[in-house]
Parts: structure tokens; sequence; C-alpha cells
């Protein structure tokens, strides 16, 4: 009974120090760690966070990139770090393709960071050639039947979004098709506009400028609901392959033992941020919509639903990066 109560203790001061903790962060300065390149779209969102938090934390929110090795290098460097709320990771839905992709991490994805916050989410889009005599997805699957092995299909290279959304889309269909990787979408884009491969599974922003066009036939969209920015679009799931769904996101982690109340606090604070009009505005522009009401709980576990995902269509596609 001595150590139960002990035992009971302790947990009830580590809580009430979790608490205290949360009640006086920020303490210092804070990172905001976006392991990819300046200039992009998670640059560009990763410091309007920054600059947002800023604002309503009272402390300074320093930007800081660490691209490399798939993302995986910042993504490491946050794992590492001290695990307080101070040093923050902008991440994308390549955080769980890397996790399935990669047979060794310098980290454990599910456990050595958290998610705090779902910032915004938007589909890809399946589009084809025009010359391609197929109007919806039904009978892009038909074709591909009457033609197993010879239909191809683009990707921005092994491992990526495209890619993994194409190879779902392959094994939950049923249907056989090549896979061509090129080196990023817009090589990808461009080659499926010159007929090179008749289909891709493209971002929004890179594809729909084509699409209006009339240079790209778009089927549907890939998330489980349709886009409100192309309402007229059905979504893969609707359109003949249920079940399907693929999303693109943005989203903030911390290390994996920040505490709860800390990890709640930023929840909020970044929940606020993402209802901002410039903030809206620039995930707009990335053709997705803003994340308002995802709990920690629910964020967390849509990142352990995503790697085992796409870790089983690695090993079902015999997927290996690039």
């Amino acid at each position: 009974m001595r150590v139960r109560t002990m035992t009971c203790g302790a947990a009830v001061l580590v809580g009430l120090f979790s608490t205290a903790a949360a009640q006086q962060f920020p303490t210092k300065p804070l990172r905001m760690v976006v392991p990819a390149p300046p200039g992009g779209s998670s640059d560009i969102i990763g410091r309007l966070l920054a600059e947002h938090l800023q604002k309503r934390l009272g402390q300074t929110v320093v930007t800081e990139n660490r691209p490399g090795a798939g993302q995986t290098i910042g993504n490491a460097f946050v794992a590492k770090s001290e695990p307080d709320g101070h040093t923050l990771l902008l991440v994308t839905v390549s955080y769980t393709t890397s996790a399935a992709v990669y047979a060794k991490l310098p980290y454990d994805p599910v456990t050595d960071l958290i998610g705090v916050a779902m910032v915004g989410a938007g589909p890809l889009l399946l589009t084809v050639h025009p010359s391609l005599p197929v109007k919806s997805v039904k009978q892009l699957i038909a074709l591909a039947n009457s033609r197993p092995g010879s239909l191809n299909f683009g990707s921005a290279g092994a491992g990526t979004i495209p890619h993994m959304a194409a190879e779902l889309f392959v094994a939950s269909a049923r249907v056989d098709m090549v896979h061509v990787p090129y080196k990023g979408i817009a090589p990808a884009v461009t080659a499926t506009v010159a007929g090179e491969v008749p289909v891709l599974f493209a971002s929004t922003p890179a594809s729909l400028a084509m699409v209006r066009a009339n240079r790209l036939r778009a089927l549907a969209v890939t998330t489980a609901k349709r886009s409100s920015l192309l309402p007229e679009l059905p979504t893969v799931a609707e359109a003949g392959v249920p079940g399907y769904d693929v999303a693109t996101w943005w989203g903030v982690l911390a290390a994996g033992k920040t505490p709860a109340p800390i990890v709640s606090r930023l929840n909020d604070e970044i929940r606020s941020i993402v209802g901002s009009d410039d903030v809206k505005a620039r995930i707009a522009a990335d053709g997705a919509e803003p994340v308002l009401e995802m709990s920690v709980e629910r964020f967390n576990a849509l990142l352990k639903e995503d790697i085992a995902k796409w870790r089983r269509i690695v090993k079902e596609r015999n997927i290996q990066a690039s």
C-alpha cells in the first residue's frame, strides 16, 4: 500500500509540475524548424506561423531551415531536442511517407515526435492527358484492365506523395500500371502535358492551371470529401475506388516527451492562428483548406494511421526510395 501511495503521489507531482510548466511557457525564444529549403510552401507557412506565434506568446520565434535526406535531417534534429515545447517542427504529409519508405531513420516517427496541430489539408488531383479516352475513374480502371502493364503514371519521384497516391490507387483498384519517376512535380506535370505519360496524381497548385487550360483532364480529387475549391470534381472513392483517401497536409510537431499541457497550449494557439486571414489565404493558395477543429489526440491518431497505411503499400508494392 505504501509503495502504491508513493507511486500515486509521484504521478500527482509530475502532473502538477507539467501544468505549472505549461502556465509559465514559454520561458525562452522558440525555434520553428522547417526541414525544407527556403522559398517553398512549407517555408512560407512555417514563417507565417512563427510570426503569429511570436505575437501571441510574447517570445521571439526563429524559423530555421534544415533540409536534406528527404526532410529527415530536420525531423531528427527536433526529435532529439529538449522536450519543452520551445523547438517545433513544420512537416508535410512527407513525414508519414518517409517513415514508410526509409528502412532506417535516426528517430522513431511514432514515439520520438508528437503531433501538436494540423495546419491545413487538401487533395491531390487525379489527372490524365486529354488524348486518353477516359472521362471518369471507372473508365480509367476499365482501360487499365484492358491494357495490363501498358499504362504508365508519372510522379515527382519514388516515395513522394504523388507516387504513393498512385500506388495506393493501383493496389486499391487492382490494376496493373507502370511507375515513371521524374525529378520533381514540375517536370512530371510537363511530361504529362506533353503526353510522355498519360496519368499523374499531382498537387492542386502544380496541375490546376493545366487543367483549366484543357491541357490536362482532372478526373477526381484524392481526399475522402470533395474539395470546396473544386466542388464539381468527385472523390476517387465515390467515383469507383471505395475507401480511397489521400490528403496533402501541413502540421506542427514537437519532441515526443513534451508535456501534454504544453502541447495542448500550442494546439490552441496554432488553431487560432490558422483562422487568421493571411494564413487561410496562404493555405488556399496551395489548394488546401485550414484545419481549425482537430484535437491533439486526433492528429496523432492520424499520423499513426497514415504511417501504417504507407508502410503497408511500400511492402505490397515493393517501393524503394530513389
